[in-house]
């Protein structure tokens, strides 16, 4: 059995191993790979690996042997699951592996927006705390979360992580999803419409999946209801923000600042209107990456060839 990982890096760029998946076959495995060289690679493989390298209906009819294809994530739109499901290929993906780091890194950047860390470390190496006439000196507005509202959409495994985090910092969570359910709902926990969310939360943070309905639910309409004083978060999926509104938004002074960990095009170009926009941190998609979430998506990536070879199969999205 011949299998393909097409591009590897991201997930292991060196500090984990694929032993155990290469005791299941024959596997060729890359760092990254470039479109006009998907097919050769995939070669007669019959399990294909992909993170980010798209898998098209072209692909799977030019390499007939596949049978499987494996996503390195939980997204995946990079696979067209349509012609994966005339072809007869089990498509699977990783759900679960990141909620952790994803929850966790939410409120590092939240934490970032609200005490801007890194510049005043910046500041005080460049000789600025030794300079202050007196014992303490800050350059931004610092935000204590203790008594504000956090707004979360989307409200599955990592909303829901988002929220305890939320609460232990003494928050009161407002959440918005269709799915939700109103068990869900405590003492510092309401299930809200999205307008009502939009109006009244401090602090609002993406957690819901790309979809048709979803593309482009943070535009200038939903901008406009927001406070002022607001913050928001991405570390869910770039197109879930019309840019270009959000930029405008902040450079006019109507949001007090955005954290993203994502954006449309990745990786970012300098004419992403948030590349320049004011008050608006940019990080490069590594809410899942500490090597914890990594391990666990490698041990459920191979978790889920190892069901399908035994025709259990998990996790599919084909």
């Amino acid at each position: 059995m011949k299998i393909v990982v097409l591009d590897g890096y991201t997930l292991n760029p060196g500090d984990l191993s694929w032993e155990r998946l290469e005791k299941l076959g024959e596997c060729a495995i890359y760092d990254r790979t470039p479109k006009e060289e998907v097919i050769s690679r995939i070669g007669d493989a019959s399990i294909v690996f992909t993170n980010k390298t798209p898998l098209t209906a072209e692909i799977f009819a030019a390499c007939p042997n596949i049978r499987y294809v494996g996503v390195l994530a939980t997204g995946y739109n990079v696979v067209d699951t349509v012609a994966a499901k005339e072809h007869g290929i089990t498509v699977t993906n990783i759900p679960t592996y990141g909620t952790a780091s994803v929850a966790q890194f939410t409120f590092a950047l939240l934490l970032e927006v609200c005490h801007h860390v890194g510049e005043h470390d910046k500041a005080v190496k460049q000789g600025r705390w030794q300079e202050s006439g007196d014992f303490c000196f800050w350059d931004y507005p610092l935000i204590e979360l203790a008594g504000k509202k956090m707004g979360i959409i989307g409200f599955g495994r990592i909303g829901q992580a988002v929220a305890k985090i939320a609460i232990a910092f003494g928050m009161d969570v407002l959440a918005y999803d269709h799915f939700a359910d109103k068990n869900l709902e405590n003492e510092h926990t309401t299930l809200v419409e999205l307008d009502e969310l939009l109006h009244n939360a401090d602090v609002i943070s993406l957690h819901c999946p790309l979809f048709p309905e979803t593309e482009g639910i943070i535009n200038a309409a939903a901008l406009a209801k927001m406070k002022q004083s607001a913050i928001l978060i991405n570390t869910s999926r770039g197109p879930l923000i019309v840019e270009e509104d959000l930029a405008a938004a902040l450079n006019a002074g109507k949001l007090h600042g955005a954290a993203v960990d994502v954006v449309s095009t990745e990786p970012v170009t300098e004419e992403n209107p948030l590349f320049t926009a004011k008050n608006c941190l940019i990080t490069p998609h590594i809410a899942w990456a500490p090597i914890e979430a990594r391990q666990r998506l490698l041990d459920i990536a191979i978790d889920n060839v190892e069901a399908f070879l035994e025709g259990k199969p998990v996790n599919r999205v084909s």
